[in-house]
């Protein structure tokens, strides 16, 4: 297995990429290349995901699979990953500017995610209850809420 390879010079050219944006690694997949730029991961059929969107993302034998931060999944298969496993984790681990669970009095917790876009500011927080917990419970929501505004001053973010 050639861990470096080039991109063919036709795929990228009809590469979606914006402004600057560079290739980090690649891997040809069952539909396409699967494409990961400093700022996106580029599926098959012209699919952009920028890194912020991904929630989890894990590879099998068959390949890539995501899930999205609005819970829709997306995926491709690949035979031979090379370097995109490693880009991938790296990029989407670094939108992640805070992710702390907190314990709400009596009731479980509340996972506070904070992400911005690779090189931008902070897109703001996602409130992730523990399951079994309703987040449309009013006296939930101000207890996380509370708990947020504590994190955020210890954090400075």
């Amino acid at each position: 297995m050639k861990l470096f390879r080039r991109l063919p010079s036709e795929v990228r050219k009809g590469l979606p990429l914006e402004r600057g944006e560079r290739v980090i690694a690649h891997a040809a997949g069952a539909d396409g290349y699967l494409v990961a730029t400093e700022r996106a991961l580029l599926l098959p059929e012209g699919v952009r995901v920028p890194y912020e969107t991904v929630e989890r993302a894990w590879w099998e034998d068959d390949g890539l699979h995501l899930t999205l931060t609005d819970g829709s999944r997306a995926g491709a298969r690949v035979d031979e990953p090379g370097r995109l496993p490693e880009a991938v984790r790296e990029r989407v681990n670094a939108t992640i500017v805070v992710n702390k669970h907190v314990e709400l009095p009596g009731r479980g917790g509340v996972r506070l995610i904070a992400r911005r876009r690779p090189g931008g500011d902070l897109l703001g927080w996602r409130l992730v209850f523990d399951e079994g917990l309703d987040p449309d419970d009013p006296g939930l929501r101000a207890q996380a809420e509370q708990a947020l505004e504590g994190v955020r001053r210890s954090m400075g973010v």
